[in-house]
């Protein structure tokens, strides 16, 4: 288990990652991070077919100053892709409005094999359904 914060405002650009500049927890050599880089590194080093990780992110999101009020949103990205199952979106009614968020993620790697992951700020998709009649 390792942990990886970032207590200072960070303004992220749409697809942008969050940066963490501290390693209070730095669990082992199958997890590896460089302080102040976004980009995280899961290693399939284990005896079976896989190795299994729970990556669990927390924050607080804002639209910051000058910004237009509308939806915003966090997502656990795998490889850079932002993972659907993994994204919180609020919509604050002002900027500057702080929301809580929380997303959470099993990743699996096979053996002698590298994921990278991430928290990124995904464009927002906008979609329709169209039900057949």
């Amino acid at each position: 288990m390792a942990e990886f914060t970032n207590v200072f405002v960070q303004q992220i650009a749409a697809n942008g990652n969050a940066v963490f500049s501290e390693t209070p927890v730095s669990g082992s050599n199958c997890i590896v991070h460089r302080d102040g880089s976004g980009i995280i590194t899961l290693r399939g080093m284990t005896n079976q077919c896989r190795a299994r990780y729970k990556v669990v992110f927390g924050g607080n999101i804002a639209i910051p100053t000058g910004g237009a009020v509308g939806p915003i949103s966090v997502a656990i990205a795998v490889e850079g892709e932002a993972l659907g199952s993994a994204t919180a979106v609020v919509t604050p009614a002002a900027v500057e409005d702080f929301f809580n968020v929380f997303a959470a993620a099993f990743i699996e790697v096979p053996r002698g094999c590298c994921v990278t992951v991430a928290v990124k700020t995904p464009p927002l998709r906008r979609s329709s359904w169209k039900m057949p009649t």
